[in-house]
């Protein structure tokens, strides 16, 4: 925590800031764009959301005041930057959020950049069929193996309450590759 409290006073320093925050967009930019992917899906929307999520960090790091772990409070920035994405874009096409991952889990296979193969493919679609939170929740417990007090700083919510959404995620998935 010493190391993250000299870290983000180096980001507030306007002398020290560009550094910084060249050395926070190269330890986070891979690891936020998979976040960010698992919840957008496309490549190009992932990009276009890491790079708003990168801006929001840079002018908010004064409002930063390490109650949580620095990356906890990117990757809550992330996901709400991915998601209030993913809720424009619905709007702006006129669909429902659920229509609209459809609609993306459908054009995954022509995405030059999905290296999924048909079982990637249909775990996409179980994935589309699960409430926002569950889908969190799993992306980040599943695909990038965080532990539930992480997930739990990321979407304040309680570790009970993660282990709960997991554990329905996981079956309502299980239940849905054994149907179709």
């Amino acid at each position: 925590m010493v190391a993250d409290e000299a870290f983000v006073n180096r980001l507030k320093n306007k002398e020290s800031q560009a550094q910084a925050f060249e050395e926070l967009v190269n330890t986070y930019k891979e690891r936020l764009y998979w976040h960010i992917r698992r919840i957008v899906l496309d490549h190009d929307d992932a990009d276009d959301v890491l790079q708003n999520t990168f801006i929001k960090v840079f002018k908010s790091i004064d409002g930063f005041k390490g109650d949580s772990k620095l990356y906890s409070w990117m990757y809550r920035i992330a996901t709400n930057e991915a998601l209030s994405f993913l809720k424009q874009k619905s709007r702006k096409l006129g669909v429902s959020n659920e229509a609209l991952q459809e609609h993306i889990v459908d054009n995954l296979q022509s995405d030059v950049y999905f290296e999924g193969d048909a079982i990637q493919l249909k775990l996409q679609k179980a994935l589309t069929t699960l409430p926002e939170k569950q889908k969190l929740v799993f992306n980040m417990k599943y695909f990038q193996d965080m532990k539930y007090d992480e997930i739990s700083q990321v979407l304040e919510t309680s570790v009970g309450g993660l282990k709960a959404s997991y554990h329905l995620a996981v079956k309502k998935i299980e239940t849905y590759l054994r149907e179709d």
